[in-house]
C-alpha cells in the first residue's frame, strides 16, 4: 500500500489488482494498517474478497447488460454471486426501463384491482387475457368480443412474433470506425451454468432471434444471471462494443408528465410488447459485430443490452403512436397505457392502438397487458380516477398498524 499524510491523520491506500485496466483502491486508518484495531486481512484476502464480494458501484459507469463486471479471471467470474440488478449491470443510457424494477417485482404495468381470466380461443381455451372485474356491461361484453377478434394482436408464443419491418426502423450501432474491434477472451462457465447457456442459445436460435456470424470482428462474451425464480437469464457483456458506439440522445418522456397525464380517466388497458427490443432487428451492416461465443458457435444477436436500443425503440413507438400519445395513450419505451374519459369510449380507443399495433406488426405480450381497470401501476405509481395514490403494498405496515390504547401510546 501507499501511505499519506502523517500521524494520526495519515491514510494508506490498497492497491487492489484484477484483470480489468484499473485497481481497486481502498483507504485504510493508519491505526489499523499497524494493528491497532481489528487485524486487517492480507492482499491475497482482500484480492479474493474482490472478486467473489464486488461492490463496484455502478450506477457511475456506462455499461450494457454486463459491462459493469469487472473482467476477472473466468474462476472467479464464474463463481461470483452478483444480485439481480447488479449482475446485469443496466441503467437508464442502456435500458431507461430499468430505473422501475426491483429485486421483489420486476413489472412496470401492471392493475391493482382485481381481474378476471377470459379465454378468446373459444373451447381449447389456451389463449387468455385478463381485464376488470368491475367492468359494466354492455361494455364487459363488448370488449371480450373486441379482444377475441383481435387475438392476432398478441404472441402466443415465440413463432407469433413478426417482428418490425426493416424498412419502418431498425437498430443502428453508428460504431466510431477510429476504435480497434475487440474480440474478448472467452470464459469458461461451471457445467451447470454451460448447461443453461447452451439451452438458452437454442432457443434463441429455434425462435431465430440469432444467426450464425461467419467472420465477425467483436465478439462478446455472454453472462448467465440467476432469477430469483431459480431460472438462468442470458445476458450479453456488450461493453466493449458499446464504448465504441455514441450516445444517440432522442429523448425519453417525463415520466412526472405522463403519470400526471393519466389523472381524470374511468377506464385504463395496461400493454407490454412481447420480447419489446427483440421485435426490432439489427441494420445487417451491424449484425455480426454483436456476436456472441456458444459451444456451437458464434452467432450474432439483438438485444437490449446493446447501447442506444432504448432510444431506437422509443423513436419508434412515438411515429407509430404520434397522433394518440398524449391523448387516449402513454408510451414510455414498449410499456403502453390505453386511457378513457368516459368508460364508453374505451373500446374504440383501443381499437385505434390495435390498427396501429397490426400496421407495424408489433405485437404484445398476453401475460403482461391488463384490459378495462380503473386503477394501476405505471411506471413506478399507482395510477387511478383520482390521480396518484399510495401504493398499497409500500403502507401496508402503517393500514395494519394498531391504534394506540391509551395517551402514551
Amino acid at each position: 500500500g501507499t501511505h499519506y499524510g502523517d500521524q494520526r491523520e495519515a491514510r494508506s491506500l490498497m492497491f487492489l489488482s484484477t484483470s480489468r485496466n484499473f485497481h481497486m483502491i481502498e483507504e485504510q486508518d493508519t491505526d489499523n494498517s499497524i494493528g491497532l484495531n481489528n487485524p486487517t486481512p492480507s492482499d491475497a484476502e482482500r484480492t479474493n474478497q474482490f472478486a467473489l464480494d464486488t461492490d463496484i458501484p455502478l450506477a457511475d459507469t456506462d455499461v450494457s447488460m454486463t459491462s459493469g463486471l469487472p473482467k476477472m479471471p473466468n474462476e472467479a467470474l464464474d463463481q461470483e454471486q452478483y444480485s439481480y440488478e447488479k449482475d446485469i449491470g443496466i441503467h437508464e443510457d442502456m435500458d431507461p426501463r430499468m430505473q422501475f424494477k426491483d429485486k421483489n417485482h420486476h413489472a412496470r404495468v401492471e392493475p391493482v384491482e382485481d381481474v378476471e381470466t377470459i379465454y378468446v380461443d373459444g373451447l381449447t381455451q389456451e389463449k387468455s387475457l385478463h381485464i376488470g372485474v368491475n367492468l359494466q356491461e354492455p361494455i364487459r361484453s363488448c370488449l371480450i368480443q373486441f379482444l377475441q377478434s383481435n387475438s392476432d394482436v398478441f404472441a402466443w408464443k415465440h413463432e407469433d412474433m413478426k417482428g418490425i419491418d426493416p424498412q419502418k426502423a431498425c437498430h443502428r450501432l453508428n460504431l466510431d470506425m477510429t476504435v480497434k474491434p475487440v474480440i474478448q477472451e472467452r470464459r469458461k462457465f461451471s457445467p451447470d451454468r454451460q448447461k443453461a447457456l447452451e439451452e438458452e442459445v437454442n432457443k434463441l436460435i429455434d425462435n431465430k432471434f440469432v444467426k450464425e456470424a461467419k467472420y465477425p470482428t467483436w465478439i462478446s462474451n455472454p453472462v448467465l444471471v440467476k432469477k430469483a425464480t431459480g431460472l438462468w437469464h442470458l445476458c450479453i457483456d456488450f461493453s466493449d462494443l458499446n464504448q465504441a458506439c455514441p450516445k444517440d440522445s432522442y429523448p425519453i418522456p417525463h415520466i412526472d408528465y405522463m403519470v400526471d397525464a393519466t389523472s381524470g380517466h374511468q377506464l385504463m388497458s395496461f400493454l407490454d410488447a412481447y420480447s419489446g427490443y427483440n421485435q426490432i432487428s439489427m441494420h445487417p451492416d451491424d449484425a455480426e459485430h454483436t456476436s456472441l461465443y456458444s459451444a456451437r458457435g458464434l452467432y450474432c444477436y439483438m438485444t437490449f443490452g446493446l447501447k442506444n436500443a432504448g432510444a431506437t425503440y422509443q423513436r419508434l413507438v412515438n411515429k407509430m403512436f404520434a397522433r394518440l400519445i398524449g391523448h387516449t395513450m402513454e408510451v414510455y419505451v414498449d410499456d403502453m397505457l390505453v386511457k378513457s374519459e368516459q368508460a364508453s369510449d374505451h373500446i374504440a380507443h383501443l381499437s385505434e392502438v390495435f390498427d396501429i399495433l397490426q400496421k407495424y406488426s408489433m405485437v404484445l405480450n398476453p401475460k403482461k397487458c391488463t384490459f378495462g381497470v380503473g386503477s394501476g401501476k405505471f411506471l413506478g405509481y399507482m395510477v387511478s380516477q383520482r390521480g396518484i395514490e399510495a401504493n398499497p403494498a409500500k403502507i401496508q405496515a402503517i393500514l395494519e398498524f394498531a391504534p394506540p390504547a391509551s395517551i402514551n401510546g
